[in-house]
């Protein structure tokens, strides 16, 4: 996955874009690789023009081109919820344009990635396609690094899931999606759950019936799963597009589409009582800074080795480190540049900066779904919420969306976040703060609550302050309870280990009780269903699953091997199974079980998925989705990297979720939305 930033050209003293590629994998490099020689060669209005290229070694690939400023589509989209016709008339017509250029090249290029979060809408009102991490060169017997076999569901036709060949066809059922959301302010029913007979394509009219008939026929036929019976090319696309506005070809105005509205130019202070919020100097005043005066001694290093390195190179010309297939240099010559430009380096560890620093540079988040197959949403919201460290030198919190495959980060805390819980009601979330990154225990982290409809308002748990430190939060079905684990207990009197019990804290009554008290470790609690039972880790002589009822009575060992360490138990919907983490207690793989309750205390645990079919793990910390059908966990293949997953109940159809060069944790599935 790749990141996209804001940069200063300090050349000339404008604003860049620079694409991050910081998983130097050979699929995601050759990926990248591949981007950056096509778009070298583009020249269209409605498509970004790269600039240069430069390569870290172990670091990072890094592409530069246009920033292209405004809104984009789906930002749009979430604040018009509808567009009127004429535009979104307009607006396919201008991608048709680009279309038309990119599939009568030589080969033909294929975007692939057409949705409305890859459209952008200037403040002069013109529109720009971009994005092309998933684009490919239309060549016989090509294949289609993994890096690039990506979708998002309700946009990609049914051609581009599993090992489907796509085409221009395919460019023009994803821009049909996207006019279809426009129009009527909801994403299409997904092609390949169409193709299957499982949906049926709502018409535009029956969610929007004032659409001129004409109009909404056209977008269907774009939409249609079999390509054969789609519009063949851009070209008839477009003009199709135009007929149903009584046009002949776009107006030539100073705005095409009505301008996106001015943006604000400051990121709201967010105070949470543990330290002063990072306040971000509006980027506008930023620019008018000199570079003596905001850059820290690491950037002035890594700029001289690129001034060093880019100088070489273009006297030599080439590029090595990136064009080692005897390909020309990446820049054309009228636009390369001596001086290298001033980005941010996503390092596994970043300095902390300084308010000043910190508002050089705006990261652009890209919202694409990788290695994505068709799925239900598993009820409930549509979100996920988990906790990353991208964009950030701590945690935050972030979610992500079923519907539409984007992510939004909703904290800018100082001092981090993580370990969110929801609302049974699905509007609110419970999480810790500070959190620089996992842990086991929180030492000094206080449990706040916020509002997904007010993210600026974030409220501390109304309980006694203790510096020790309370995590773990787990909200109770009925609302009105919040169970979590507490260093407040101190250290044990005999052995002088420390102590973590439960408490649980009731907003009604305004009390908070201690509801485990012995010489062990309480972790972790989970409520089953019907708010009667919780499930929680307890550090034994292994760690253990354990059930009580939710004052603490009736404590009895769930768990029944002896030599395993059992961690982050989850209820099934019908309250009947207990999953969990699993683990030898000689180390190994983390890896996920099941038991059923009245098999409580006896080593009857199954293995998700079934022993012979493809495994997990390493994985941990499964959320069951509220319809039971489907789970999200965290999972880190390659030891390190920790993304976000999902898979049905039985371990089965698993797809990567959130799958950044960051370090993704604690998902959880948003419930049903309710008043």
């Amino acid at each position: 996955m790749s990141s996209v930033y804001h940069a200063v050209d300090e050349n000339i003293g404008v604003l860049v874009a620079v694409k991050a590629n910081l998983m130097l994998t050979d699929d995601y490099s050759r990926q990248f690789q591949r981007e950056a020689n096509i778009l070298a060669t583009l020249r269209h209005p409605n498509l970004p023009r790269v600039s240069d290229y430069f390569f870290i070694p172990g670091q990072g690939q890094y592409l530069v081109m246009d920033f292209i400023e405004g809104e984009d589509l789906r930002e749009r989209i979430e604040r018009l919820d509808q567009l009127p016709e004429r535009e979104v008339i307009i607006m396919g017509a201008a991608i048709c344009d680009a279309l038309m250029y990119l599939h009568n090249r030589q080969p033909p290029v294929i975007h692939r990635d057409i949705k409305p979060g890859n459209i952008k809408i200037t403040p002069e009102g013109h529109v720009v396609l971009v994005d092309f991490g998933l684009v490919k060169l239309l060549e016989d017997n090509q294949q289609t690094t993994t890096g690039a076999r990506a979708m998002t569901p309700g946009y990609s036709p049914p051609e581009q899931y599993g090992t489907g060949r796509t085409d221009e066809r395919s460019d023009i059922y994803s821009l049909g999606a996207t006019l279809y959301a426009a129009l009527t302010g909801a994403v299409p029913e997904d092609g390949l759950s169409r193709l299957t007979g499982k949906d049926k394509l709502t018409p535009i009219r029956k969610k929007r019936s004032n659409i001129s008939e004409r109009l909404s026929v056209i977008i269907e036929k774009a939409l249609e799963v079999d390509a054969d019976k789609r519009y063949q090319n851009a070209q008839d696309f477009r003009v199709a597009l135009l007929d149903a506005g009584n046009m002949t070809t776009i107006p030539i105005e100073n705005s095409l589409v009505t301008p996106p509205p001015r943006r604000q130019n400051e990121m709201p202070a967010i105070h949470t009582g543990i330290s002063q919020p990072l306040i971000s100097i509006p980027l506008s005043e930023s620019i008018k800074k000199s570079a003596n005066h905001v850059f820290p001694w690491w950037m002035a290093t890594i700029l001289l080795i690129l001034f060093i390195s880019t100088a070489w190179e273009i006297q030599t010309g080439a590029i090595s480190n990136f064009f080692n297939s005897g390909n020309k240099l990446l820049v054309p010559e009228s636009t390369t540049t001596s001086n290298p430009l001033v980005i941010i380096s996503s390092s596994p560890s970043p300095p902390t900066l300084t308010p000043d620093k910190a508002a050089l540079l705006t990261p652009e988040i890209e919202t694409e779904i990788a290695g994505a197959n068709p799925f239900p949403t598993g009820g409930g919201g549509g979100l996920i919420a988990y906790a990353s460290n991208e964009d950030d030198v701590v945690m935050q919190l972030w979610t992500y969306s079923l519907v539409d495959g984007t992510r939004k980060k909703l904290t800018h805390l100082v001092d981090g976040a993580c370990q969110p819980t929801w609302s049974p009601n699905g509007t609110e979330i419970a999480f810790i703060s500070p959190c620089q990154t996992k842990k086991e225990l929180y030492e000094g982290a206080r449990i706040f609550t916020v509002s997904i409809s007010d993210l600026e308002k974030i409220t501390p748990l109304p309980v006694a302050v203790d510096p020790s430190g309370d995590f773990d939060p787990a909200w109770s079905p009925d609302g009105q309870k919040i169970v979590f684990s507490s260093l407040r207990p101190g250290n044990a009197p005999d052995s002088k280990e420390r102590l973590v019990h439960l408490y649980i804290y009731d907003f009604k009554s305004e009390e908070l009780k201690e509801i485990t008290d012995t010489r062990w470790r309480d972790r972790q609690p989970a409520w089953s269903p019907d708010g009667k039972s919780l499930a929680f880790a307890r550090k034994v002589s292994s760690n253990e699953i354990w059930q009580s009822a939710p004052d603490g009575s009736n404590a009895k060992r769930f768990s029944g091997s002896t030599n395993s360490n059992d961690n982050y138990p989850a209820y099934s919907r019908d309250g009947k199974i207990i999953f969990f983490t699993q683990q030898s207690v000689n180390g190994g793989i983390p890896y996920f079980s099941g038991k059923r309750l009245a098999d409580a205390g006896l080593a009857l645990e199954f293995r998700i998925p079934p022993s012979g079919q493809p495994d997990l793990s390493p994985a941990a910390e499964m959320d069951v989705s509220p319809d039971g059908q489907w789970f999200v966990f965290e999972r880190w293949l390659d030891g390190e990297n920790h993304d976000i997953y999902i898979a049905s109940i039985n371990g089965a159809n698993v797809n990567i979720l959130v799958g950044t060069p960051s370090f993704e944790f604690a998902p959880v599935w948003q419930p049903a939305l309710l008043p």
